[in-house]
């Protein structure tokens, strides 16, 4: 406890500092709690490396799949910059393997994605490090891994990383950061951090001590009652995409660019299916996480019935010592096809499996044109098969069948990557099929508060008769002058295939003036391969408007990235 004087005097230091200086007043005492100056020891235990000089460089390699990980990156050279340090920045796709080892001090700033994977940019430089190559003996590092704390495996592809450049014989600057959705504090507190310590004669060698992390910041989960629910495909469409509208019970806080995590429940036919292979009743007592479940609501609400990954798979082997094959399944078709051999406690079965996960829907509303207590969501219910027989995903077919009136539990998940610019600033925004929610929430935003950068949307989809998503909306938008430009691309109205890239190149001229008058581009929808055909296409037109080579066209997208005036969100 702080005596009267020094709290007196930490309090109007708090009140005389800006956010910027808060955080790093955060980083410094953060720092000096992991590495005690003279005179304040407590007998930390730590494996240090003496280093005699201040590093005169870093190299900042960055994963990524949104663009967080690119901004936190470029984030981080300024503010080494400011310290006098210089710094490289390159995306680990573009990154020279070869020069790893020459590497004295390097930063690292990875997403994970699906099932704990690296982003696909990533994965040269993850499989290069996972092969057999020479120790690492001369570099050191730090990792910043990002993910979302509602999946099980958080910021694996970091850890993973981080681990394996240890085992390596590279030595950490700093403990790996692990951040959530909200980042910012976070990053900025590890920045100042590793600084810190980088400047020190001393650095981490060993296993780290601490792990700058705000997993433990919990996400709020909000009840939200469904409405109003429209299928925006006309009668004889193959497709059913679905407008939500929500109601809050409280407030959101939520910004266009963001999305919302639905959390989904299993069907009741699938949770009874379950409970009869396991020979139980429906109001059986379970312990899971600490809380006592009846087993009908634990499987219902809590527990991954569907779809279970390899690494389930194996370890139900292992428990019930069957030998099963490497695929994927449903958990009532691995009871009934491979029933344990031997008894196995119900709490050891069922703890093999996963949480549900949450599934992210971008917002399709704006708050300053619906209010911060509504929310609106575009969902397409996919389909597949399996052995011939047609399947539905898992959360698009949970909020088909829910009605007007309907509650279901949903979070904000913020996308600082993929938000908009200055009012003033001209936008161009390309989303095919349910690509256009986030451009929805883009144009009611700037229509509310009366921005005046002109808008350019691209949108493309199978049929304009029946697959026109929010014709009526866009219609309005043109007429009252907000929508400054629409090309819409309908693939099957006729014999040759026409997509958006194609409306693109037809518009090349006026597509490139506005973008090298720094209007900010905008990508939405399906990764692939939507999202790669029309980066290739703007690739192709920015070489032929500069009449430039493709080695400088593509160093021209390079620049727009490193501005923040390029945007991608795919799925």
């Amino acid at each position: 406890m702080l005596t009267e004087p020094k709290l007196t005097s930490l309090n109007q230091l708090v009140q005389q500092s800006s956010r910027e200086e808060l955080i790093w007043i955060n980083g410094y005492v953060n720092g000096l709690l992991n590495n005690p100056i003279a005179g304040h020891s407590d007998n930390y235990s730590q494996n240090i490396a003496e280093e005699n000089t201040v590093p005169e460089k870093f190299t900042i390699l960055y994963g990524t799949e949104t663009g967080n990980s690119q901004k936190l990156a470029y984030e981080f050279a300024s503010r080494i910059k400011a310290k006098g340090i210089s710094s490289k920045v390159k995306s680990m796709e573009q990154y020279r393997l070869s020069d790893l080892s020459k590497e004295t001090n390097l930063l690292l700033v990875v997403s994970t994605h699906g099932e704990g994977d690296p982003p696909a940019a990533a994965r040269k430089f993850f499989d290069f490090i996972h092969s057999d190559i020479s120790p690492l003996e001369n570099v050191k590092y730090s990792v910043f891994a990002l993910g979302d704390s509602a999946y099980p495996l958080f910021c694996k592809a970091g850890l993973d990383i981080d681990n394996r450049l240890y085992h390596l014989g590279a030595s950490r600057i700093a403990a790996i950061g692990k951040a959530d959705t909200d980042f910012e504090i976070t990053a900025a507190v590890w920045i100042e951090t590793v600084i810190q310590k980088a400047l020190e004669k001393r650095v981490v060698a060993l296993q780290p001590s601490v792990i700058v992390s705000n997993k433990e910041i919990r996400k709020k989960n909000h009840n939200g009652i469904i409405v109003s629910k429209i299928n925006l495909n006309d009668l004889g469409s193959q497709k059913e995409t679905w407008h939500i509208e929500i109601e809050a019970k409280e407030g959101l806080n939520y910004a266009p660019g963001d999305a919302i995590g639905v959390i989904a429940s299993n069907r009741n036919s699938d949770v009874n299916s379950v409970i009869q292979l396991l020979g139980e009743q429906h109001s059986n007592s379970i312990l899971y996480r600490d809380q006592i479940f009846s087993l009908e609501e634990l499987l219902k609400k809590k527990l991954n019935l569907h779809h279970l990954p390899v690494r389930i798979i194996h370890l139900y082997a292992k428990l019930t010592g069957k030998e099963i094959p490497d695929t994927r399944m449903d958990f009532a078709h691995l009871l009934k096809i491979y029933p344990p051999e031997k008894k196995v406690a119900i709490q050891e079965l069922l703890g093999v499996l996963e949480p549900i996960t949450p599934r992210l829907y971008s917002i399709a509303s704006s708050p300053a044109a619906q209010g911060s207590h509504e929310v609106h969501i575009t969902v397409a219910k996919n389909t597949f098969y399996i052995n011939d027989e047609k399947q539905y995903g898992f959360c698009s077919d949970y909020l088909s069948e829910l009605t007007v009136g309907d509650e279901f539990e949903f979070y904000i998940h913020k996308n600082n990557a993929f938000k908009l610019p200055e009012p003033s600033t001209n936008i161009i925004l390309i989303g095919p099929g349910t690509g256009i929610a986030p451009f929805r929430s883009f144009l009611l935003e700037r229509e509310a508060n009366g921005a005046s950068g002109k808008n350019w949307l691209f949108f493309g989809e199978q049929h304009f008769a029946t697959d026109f998503l929010y014709q009526t909306d866009i219609q309005s938008l043109l007429q009252t002058g907000l929508l400054t430009k629409f090309n819409a691309a309908f693939s099957r109205d006729q014999q040759e295939k026409i997509y958006v890239q194609h409306r693109m190149q037809q518009q090349a001229a006026t597509l490139f003036q506005w973008i090298d008058s720094g209007a900010h581009i905008y990508i939405c929808g399906a990764k692939d391969p939507m999202s790669k055909q029309v980066e290739q296409t703007l690739l192709e037109i920015i070489s032929n408007q500069l009449n430039e080579t493709p080695e400088h066209a593509a160093n021209y997208l390079t620049n727009l990235k490193e501005q923040g005036r390029y945007h991608v969100d795919v799925y």
